[in-house]
């Protein structure tokens, strides 16, 4: 398998390009702001075809350059339905404040083709299965993206912005929740192999394993779930 991941734009967001090998089709994730020119820097390298472009959420630092992505390769756009509203009126899903100083030069609205993840959904794109999850606590609509092992690597799991090495997204934006981010980490994280590959929004790589000994917010859901299934343990006795 082959992801070719870069940093770019003013928050050094991670865009990723998936595919099965050099030289056959590919995914690309998250190709945010001033992500354009790097993502047709790594299609020329490793010779790819692009399929799609799918999104962890909607955040204008995620989805910037998602209209010239997909025009220059004529393929569609996935982001969940919660999240939608953010490719073409960004200012409400970042904030004002934030927002503003980069708003000239960006160019926001959708693609010719969106599409819409959906909780559980398995996506068959470019010779990969994609499992979709509803991740809700950065934005209402954030998800992650898992591929199982593969021959030559461990699962990868696209956290976007759920999950960094060690740290979570920020929940004071517009759509944020902590207790929503909280439940996420619990439900989507915990559950994966400690091998798993971390391949985050921000920052460098992880797995879970690391996450899992020394994350505190992932610490602390563990042990959450734990002092609940301690709890509970007599009642279901009775």
């Amino acid at each position: 398998m082959l992801i070719a991941g870069f940093p770019a734009g003013a928050w050094g967001t991670n865009c990723y390009l998936v595919a099965p090998a050099a030289g056959e089709e590919c995914v690309i994730i998250d190709p945010g702001h001033q992500a354009a020119p790097g993502v047709e820097e790594a299609v020329r390298k490793h010779r790819l075809k692009p399929v799609a472009v799918v999104l962890t959420h909607g955040h204008i630092d995620h989805v910037a350059s998602v209209v010239p992505v997909c025009g220059a390769h004529d393929v569609p756009a996935w982001i969940h339905p919660d999240d939608r509203y953010m490719m073409s009126d960004p200012e409400k899903g970042i904030g004002r404040t934030i927002g503003m100083p980069l708003m000239g030069e960006l160019t926001v609205g959708e693609p010719a083709d969106v599409k819409e993840l959906a909780d559980g959904a398995k996506l068959d794109l470019a010779g990969l299965q994609l499992t979709v999850a509803h991740a809700p606590g950065h934005t209402k609509g954030s998800v992650t993206f898992g591929l199982p092992e593969a021959a030559d690597i461990p699962p990868v799991f696209f956290s976007g912005d759920l999950l960094f090495a060690g740290s979570v997204g920020r929940t004071d934006l517009p759509g944020g929740d902590t207790a929503e981010l909280l439940d996420s980490l619990a439900r989507v994280c915990l559950p994966l192999d400690d091998s798993t590959v971390v391949l985050s929004g921000h920052g460098p790589q992880t797995t879970i394993g690391q996450e899992r000994a020394t994350n505190p917010y992932l610490r602390q859901v563990a042990a959450d779930r734990q002092g609940r299934g301690a709890a509970e343990a007599p009642r279901r006795g009775m």
